[in-house]
Formats: structure tokens, C-alpha cells, sequence
């Protein structure tokens, strides 16, 4: 198909979808991705392969955060809107309804690997060996009483001596990603949660009052000791090399390039390698994903060509490229399954 009758199909075509009249003149010739600043580093590196390796246009990336991303993706279809969203968790039930609701009916769902959750410092300030409940008593805006009383105050501690004996007599001070971020999502779910149910009478409300549960378990203090450092990982790993007094809060990739400069904490006495995150003994690990709009792939030209090089085994594989960037693979099942998904354009079900 010549690239004017593409350009005049997804005009065709995006207006049927109830995207409005859209002329041929304003079609795009390059496919718009969004999202998550965690698997920013890896679509880029497939797109620069991707942009020299094929006939199409290069793609543009922005990092937007998981929520940013899945806002501007589900706001509706047409060359106005994003073709691909990257996130660093699942899509969630009210932003797969919202995308519904506005015309992005056949949503595929692409998993790409797994990352962890890293918690580091400057190299030249001592390592920490924390605990998830470390994590959650330095961070949560309340706390179960210290007397022992099933009861929550604000959170009064200043250092990481005061949550926990062992702990340095350092001051709080974690730099991380704002609620927008798949990376906050995941760490309040994962490290803030996990702390937080080893309280056995909060983890027991999770059956009797859900919601009370997770505003315990998820919100994070707002007095200083939790700053947040924007989208861009790559700016709080800057800030630890300046300020090793503080933590960081980032994906896995980002402590695997800064080596140099940044070491991770030990979470429940396993650090984050590529092996603990595989086999899920590091405590703070999540898969990673990018969703796409099959009416888009159909008539976005290129678009069919990047889904398979992102899924090819050069890619994603064992030994693929972005292994070298810090990705930790899927078993090889997995890729087999979401690379047929991806080929088929099969719309995830929710």
C-alpha cells in the first residue's frame, strides 16, 4: 500500500472509529509513544534500532509517567493521539474503562519483561540493609503506635536509628517518583504495603475495612522525609551523587547504568540482581508493559514492523540487546505467548 492511501485510510478509518473528521493532510507518518519513565530507556533503545534498521520514520518518545501516559492514550482514537503507551504496571480497571468509554475499544496488552524496584545511595555514604518495614515506618504518613497499641499516630520518626535500632542515627530523606509514576504505584504496593501487613492487626483489615487499609499501608508522609524528584529517574540519580545523605527510589535499569556512582540497598537481606528479580526472591519486583491501539496499527505506518522488533528474541530475549540496558527477561513461554499477541493484535480482555 502506498503511504497516500495509507495516510487516506486512517483518515477513513479513525473517523468511522468516532474520532471526527480528520483530512489527510494531518495524518502522521511516524507512530507516537507515551509513558512510563521506567520502560522509557528501553522503548528508546528499540526505537533508535528500529529507526535504522527499517524504511519508516523514526518514533517519537516521550516520558510521561504510567498515569500521564494511560490519560493522554485513552483520551480517544485519532493521529492526535498517542499509538503506544509504555507502563511499569498493569493497566488499571478504571483507565481500561475510561479508554472504552472513549472510543479505544481494542486495546492490546504487550508484558516486556520484569524490573525491580531499587533503593540506593551514593557510593560514598555507607550501605543499608533494610527491611519492608523499615521502609514503611521511615516513609508512611501514619504509624501503629510505637507503645504497641493497635492504634495509628502521625509518623514521628526523624532518623533511620529511630525506625530501627541497627539503622545509622542519618536523617529520612528519600527522593523518589510523584503519584503519577507506575514506579510509585508499584513501590507503595510492594515495599509500603509489604512492611505495612507485618502489623497483623492492620494486615487484618485488609478484610474487614479494605480501604482503611491501603490509606494506612499507601500514603506516603508529607513532611520532608519523602521528596518527590519528578519522572525523570535519571535526575534522582544525579541528586544521590550530591547528597549521599539520601535514598533513592527508582527502577532496577537506572542502579544497573550508575553503577559507578549509586549502590542498592539490601531489601530483607536480598539485593536486586537479574537473577533475585527473575526468580522473585527480591522482595520489590514488577513486570513491565506497553499497550497499543490496534485500530492505530492497523494504518500508522511501521507500527506492525515495531511491535515485532520489540518482541523479537534479538530484542527481549535471553541474550537480547536489552538485557544489556538492565531488562530481565520473561521465561521463554511468556515471550512466545505476548510476541503472538502482538503479531495477532489480539485486545487484551480486562
Amino acid at each position: 500500500m502506498s503511504m497516500n492511501k495509507k495516510v487516506i485510510g486512517l483518515a477513513s478509518a479513525l473517523s468511522v472509529a468516532g474520532a471526527g473528521s480528520i483530512n489527510a493532510q494531518s495524518a502522521r507518518d511516524y507512530i507516537s509513544i507515551v509513558g512510563s519513565s521506567t520502560v522509557y530507556p528501553f522503548a528508546t533503545v528499540v526505537v533508535e534500532q528500529f529507526g535504522k534498521t527499517t524504511e519508516y520514520k523514526t518514533p517519537t518518545v516521550e516520558s510521561t509517567g504510567s498515569g500521564g501516559g494511560m490519560k493522554l492514550f485513552c483520551a480517544g482514537v485519532g493521529v492526535q493521539h498517542p499509538d503506544i503507551t509504555n507502563a511499569s504496571r498493569r493497566i488499571k480497571k478504571s483507565e481500561f474503562d475510561t479508554c472504552q468509554k472513549n472510543g479505544v475499544t481494542d486495546i492490546v496488552e504487550i508484558k516486556i519483561g520484569y524490573d525491580g524496584i531499587a533503593i540506593a545511595n551514593s557510593k560514598k555514604a555507607e550501605p543499608l540493609n533494610l527491611s519492608l518495614r523499615d521502609i514503611f515506618l521511615a516513609l508512611a504518613k501514619q504509624v501503629p503506635n510505637p507503645d504497641g497499641g493497635e492504634t495509628l499516630v502521625a509518623n514521628p520518626y526523624k532518623t533511620w536509628k529511630d525506625v530501627n535500632a541497627a539503622l545509622p542515627d542519618r536523617a529520612i530523606e528519600v527522593l523518589g517518583p510523584p503519584p503519577t509514576s507506575g514506579t510509585r504505584d508499584a513501590f507503595a504496593e510492594l515495599a509500603m504495603e509489604g512492611g505495612c501487613k507485618s502489623f497483623d492487626w492492620v494486615k487484618a483489615l485488609k478484610k474487614t475495612d479494605k480501604k482503611r487499609y491501603k490509606t494506612i499501608c499507601h500514603t506516603v508522609r508529607e513532611d520532608g522525609a519523602y521528596v518527590e524528584a519528578g519522572e525523570n529517574d535519571n535526575l534522582i540519580v544525579q541528586k544521590l551523587d550530591s547528597n549521599p545523605k539520601a535514598l533513592g527510589v527508582f527502577g532496577f535499569s537506572f542502579l544497573d547504568q550508575n553503577r559507578d556512582k549509586i549502590r542498592s540497598c539490601a531489601i530483607d537481606a536480598v539485593a536486586p540482581e537479574f537473577e533475585t528479580i527473575s526468580d522473585g526472591s527480591y522482595p520489590i519486583s514488577r513486570p513491565l508493559y506497553f499497550y497499543v491501539k490496534a485500530a492505530h496499527a492497523e494504518v500508522i505506518p511501521g507500527m506492525k514492523a515495531y511491535l515485532a522488533e520489540f518482541t523479537s528474541e534479538k530484542a527481549w530475549g535471553d541474550e537480547g540487546y536489552l538485557t544489556d540496558r538492565g531488562l530481565i527477561p520473561m521465561p521463554e513461554d511468556e515471550r512466545r505467548k505476548f510476541a503472538g499477541d502482538a503479531e495477532k493484535l489480539t485486545a487484551m480482555l480486562m
